[in-house]
């Protein structure tokens, strides 16, 4: 798949899910939930246990529909064995040269981390296809993706960290391109008690939330 149609998807969703679990098995779980809840994009975290194989089972079920992506990728080998399982997309936390030129001669799009504006533009700069604005909630939340994008409206940024059912609107309104979101969607309690209910119920929400959000904003133009 062309980063172009990997990220015009992600913009067009609006929601990337970010999946931490204690096991491989329950990082399918949890995505086949999400997946039901009408999101269909997952992003994996490196810190999953059997992370590789996790992308290559969700990349061999899931079909072309869903679009399966890696999380807390920090180098250029992770990213190949990434990739090589079948990973559209990388996200890091942070920025890593190296990384990043290694997804721009794979052609994938990738997701750097990044917070302050130095550190924004330098990523955008180096080829990452958005910004992950990370640790979001913690310097500001929605109105500090608002001073960004008032400075630098040409890269599109996802906020992850703060992001919730509260919150996730603002951001929206504020510019970011899509939303980061993990434990607030994929919630600990519910991995721990086996309630995917649950988590595909979360989905549905941030679904509806997303859609009100840009609907609202359409007819404000």
């Amino acid at each position: 798949m062309k980063k172009e149609d990997v990220a015009r998807r992600i913009v067009e969703v609006g929601i990337v899910p970010v999946v931490r679990a204690s096991s491989a098995e329950m990082a399918l779980a949890a995505a086949r939930a999400i997946c039901a809840g009408g999101i269909p994009i997952i992003e994996v975290t490196m810190t999953v246990p059997g992370a590789i194989e996790a992308i290559r089972e969700l990349k061999k079920t899931m079909g072309a529909g869903v679009l399966i992506g890696a999380g807390t990728v920090l180098d250029a080998e992770s990213a190949a064995q990434c990739l090589e399982a079948g990973a559209e997309f990388l996200v890091s936390p942070g920025f890593d040269r190296e990384t990043v030129e290694f997804a721009k001669r794979e052609g994938k799009l990738i997701m750097a981390g990044a917070l302050t504006p130095t550190e924004v533009i330098t990523a955008w700069k180096a080829g990452s296809g958005f910004v992950k604005i990370f640790p979001c909630g913690n310097v500001g939340g929605a109105s500090y993706i608002k001073a960004l994008k008032a400075a630098l409206p040409q890269i599109p940024m996802v906020p992850t960290g703060g992001v919730n059912a509260n919150t996730a609107a603002d951001f929206l309104r504020a510019g970011a391109s899509a939303l980061g979101i993990g434990g607030e969607l994929v919630s600990t309690a519910a991995l721990k008690a086996g309630n995917f209910a649950a988590i595909t119920e979360a989905a549905r929400n941030y679904v509806t939330i997303v859609q009100a959000a840009r609907c609202v904003a359409q007819e404000a133009e």
